[in-house]
């Protein structure tokens, strides 16, 4: 296994399940199993175990490895000098359990959809572009951006709500883009998160080949997830696209049309998705789109930025669900952080957010 060397520099230290001012539990699976195994330096120990045969395979510790959201939380709060591995060491674990065939049945099932219908939907790939019926937006006929969707926002009823909102807004606003629709092909990002590192391989090229041979040079993604592969991993692989978040878009054109916009008298919060927050380092994009508009009187929650406490969809666990349910789900104590602000909209900036 990858990084399998690193395994027994954990000292448990704890660190890595907290937030900086050690306030707070910052670990997704940690809060909502409750358990030291759950969190990354219990983890750790447990493949060190697995690895040298003194602990056997079972669908609890699948559950415990597969759990992890790679939101990054303890990336940034682990006091060793590995931790900017710590993500990737989980990833190599679930790389190795694909490889040996030992993974939870929700894994399995998400990864069999992939490989059959290119979706975890299950649906039809002809049916990948309905979601910008109405929206005005054109196919792509060598645009200034292609508009990048991901599988979320073109299957998912949430996520296609929000694909057509972000399409018909940057359409307004002057932006010249087009859309793949059926021809669009997942980004990968969460096929590698669950270690298929070669379908990830496979999707990758297949995206690479089309763009380069479409003549795509500027790509704008809805899912954050899509952009962390596009800016972290695609260029590895030689798709080095100019990549931006839609809210990166957003935020200098509603700066630069106060005129344009209506008061909007409402309190909001803002939600960081961690693969735009702590994977690509951009916090202030969405905010900068909030504060724009006038009227709107931006409150934050508990753990924002870099302390931001994940909604627990990350790693897969938004198809899986290890994650969703109960109390202490991450999600459900997010948005009671939300409530307790006082404000009447959680504003987010990713479908699996959503």
């Amino acid at each position: 296994m990858h990084y399998e060397e690193i395994l027994h520099r954990c000292f448990r230290c704890g660190f890595c399940k907290l937030t900086a001012d050690y306030s707070a539990f910052n670990c997704p699976s940690y809060l909502k199993f409750g358990f030291d195994t759950y969190a990354p330096a219990g983890r750790m120990w447990l493949l060190r175990a697995w690895l040298m045969g003194d602990l056997p395979m079972s669908p609890h510790l699948q559950e415990i490895i597969f759990s992890c959201a790679t939101c990054g939380s303890c990336v940034e709060h682990c006091a060793f000098p590995f931790k900017d591995d710590l993500v990737n060491i989980f990833i190599a674990a679930r790389e190795e359990m694909v490889l040996r065939g030992q993974i939870p049945p929700a894994v399995r099932d998400y990864l069999k959809a992939m490989q059959v219908y290119g979706n975890p939907y299950k649906l039809p790939q002809a049916d990948r572009g309905a979601w910008a019926a109405g929206t005005g937006l054109e196919a792509w006929q060598n645009q200034e951006h292609l508009l990048y969707v991901g599988c979320v926002a073109a299957y998912d009823d949430i996520g296609q709500r929000m694909a057509r909102a972000v399409g018909t807004v940057l359409v307004r606003l002057g932006v010249s883009l087009g859309i793949l629709g059926a021809r669009e092909t997942c980004d990968g990002n969460e096929v590698r998160a669950v270690g298929e590192t070669g379908l990830f391989a496979l999707l990758a090229a297949e995206n690479i080949r089309l763009w380069h041979e479409l003549g795509v040079r500027r790509i704008i993604t809805v899912d954050p997830h899509a952009y962390n592969a596009f800016v972290n991993e695609y260029p590895a692989l030689g798709g080095d696209f100019e990549t931006f978040h839609y809210t990166q878009v957003l935020a200098s054109r509603l700066e630069a049309a106060p005129e344009r916009l209506q008061p909007l008298p409402l309190k909001v919060a803002f939600h960081d998705p961690c693969y735009l927050g702590r994977h690509s380092g951009d916090y202030a994009s969405a905010r900068r789109c909030l504060t724009a508009l006038p009227g709107l009187e931006l409150l934050e929650m508990p753990q924002i930025r870099a302390d931001a406490l994940c909604c627990g969809g990350g790693g897969g666990n938004f198809f899986t669900d290890i994650l969703g349910a109960g109390p202490q789900a991450p999600a459900r104590v997010r948005v009671r952080q939300a409530l307790a602000t006082g404000v009447q909209v959680l504003a987010v900036a990713c479908p699996q957010c959503a």
